[in-house]
């Protein structure tokens, strides 16, 4: 009798911009070997998953075509240097996500090139540095993004976002959060962009050990898990062909004046 054959793991890249870490010391005695490093050491922790890493200083900011081609879930963190990600992979980006790749936006990612692109928003919000206590309340008990917690769980340390938050209406919200100085939050949202299964989750500021805690490593895990899409990826995602009159399924009789003539391809 042969053996089963084994299930393949979940493929999940985490990208960090890793600036904050080079140039702030505290960032650095946290995070010594950067947030994404930590971010993808406890996911290697996991059973089914199997994560790397890239940064933005990397070539094309470790996000070539093959690599997104290779990577079942994307994980993003970024803050100070948004508009250093070029153009390009930003669009590369979306369209894997459009395609069937998972995508996991993380802080403040939401003002990140791809997040606003794929929400066609302004995602803004209201925000205050002041190592508050943030009590992230789970709204969606049954959800598998929040699996394994209990009714809420606390950070002692965070930055406040508050509401209102620039974003389309979610499919879901898992999270809301409550800080210390009153204001609350919508901290964790998917969305479904195509293929692409996407989930923002809020906490993350980079002066504090948040990517170390135990809850928000047991989010992200489970995130990567729900995002993931085991359906072959969509080939060509932006394409918009023309069927011709012949290939109809009912026979057609035309019925006006053609502007574009068979098997022309896209739209001018």
């Amino acid at each position: 009798m042969t053996a089963p054959l084994s299930k393949s793991p979940i493929r999940a890249l985490v990208w960090g911009e890793n600036v904050h870490e080079q140039k702030n010391a505290t960032v650095r005695e946290i995070y010594p070997n950067g947030m994404h490093s930590c971010i993808a050491d406890a996911l290697n922790t996991q059973d089914g998953i199997v994560a790397e890493t890239a940064v933005l200083q990397d070539p094309e900011h470790g996000l070539s075509a093959d690599r997104l081609a290779k990577t079942d879930v994307l994980l993003w963190w970024g803050h100070a240097a948004h508009g250093d990600v070029s153009d390009e992979v930003a669009q590369r980006v979306v369209e894997a996500v459009w395609s069937g790749m998972g995508m996991i936006f993380l802080h403040s990612a939401h003002f990140a090139k791809p997040f606003k692109m794929l929400m066609g928003a302004a995602c803004n919000l209201t925000w205050r540095e002041a190592g508050e206590r943030e009590r992230l309340w789970v709204t969606s008990k049954n959800h598998p993004i929040a699996a394994g917690l209990g009714d809420y769980f606390e950070l002692e340390n965070e930055e406040m976002y508050g509401e209102p938050f620039g974003v389309p209406e979610p499919l879901e919200t898992v999270f809301i959060s409550w800080f210390q100085g009153g204001e609350v939050f919508r901290s964790g949202l998917t969305y479904k962009r195509g293929a692409g299964n996407i989930f923002y989750f809020r906490p993350g500021h980079e002066t504090y050990p948040t990517y170390h805690d135990a809850n928000v490593q047991r989010v992200i895990s489970n995130g990567v898990t729900w995002a993931f899409n085991p359906a072959a990826r969509v080939a060509n995602p932006t394409d918009a062909p023309n069927i011709p009159v012949e290939t109809a399924l009912e026979p057609i009789q035309e019925r006006g004046p053609r502007l574009h003539s068979d098997g022309e391809e896209g739209f001018r």
